[in-house]
């Protein structure tokens, strides 16, 4: 694994749990997470206009980063499926030159100087066989 891979898959993780804990601290309708931490101090402090702007970048941010690395993750990981793909097709013409090879040497070609000489079975009696009776007819 490249130290990029590494480097990229732990900023990841990193910029989820931030994005996720901004969220949850965003004001929504009922109040969101900020109104949990107390009284009226956690209003002013997660509450008012500031706040909400700064949480806003904030969320707008950690959005941006997490689709950046989503997308240049995918992209190390398919540019490496790419390359294994390469790899396995090359390896397969290896074999398949290899086997060519090996049929060639298990096989020679005939030449001229090594000529078989093949006897075809000739008919050496012509006369007909003796009847199965062994009598002849008078």
């Amino acid at each position: 694994m490249a130290v990029l891979d590494v480097f990229l898959k732990v900023l990841h993780v990193f910029v989820c749990l931030v994005l996720m804990f901004v969220v949850l601290l965003q004001q929504g309708r009922g109040g969101g997470l900020g109104a949990a931490f107390g009284g009226g101090a956690a209003s002013q402090v997660f509450g008012g206009r500031g706040a909400g702007n700064i949480l806003t970048r904030a969320t707008a941010i950690c959005a941006a980063t997490f689709m950046l690395t989503s997308v240049s993750l995918a992209y190390r990981s398919s540019s490496q499926d790419r390359a294994l793909a390469a790899r396995v097709e090359l390896e397969k013409m290896r074999k398949a030159e290899k086997g060519t090879h090996k049929k060639e040497k298990a096989a020679p070609t005939p030449s001229a100087t090594t000529a078989t000489t093949i006897t075809l079975p000739t008919p050496t009696d012509t006369t007909p066989s003796p009847s199965p009776s062994g009598s002849a007819s008078p």
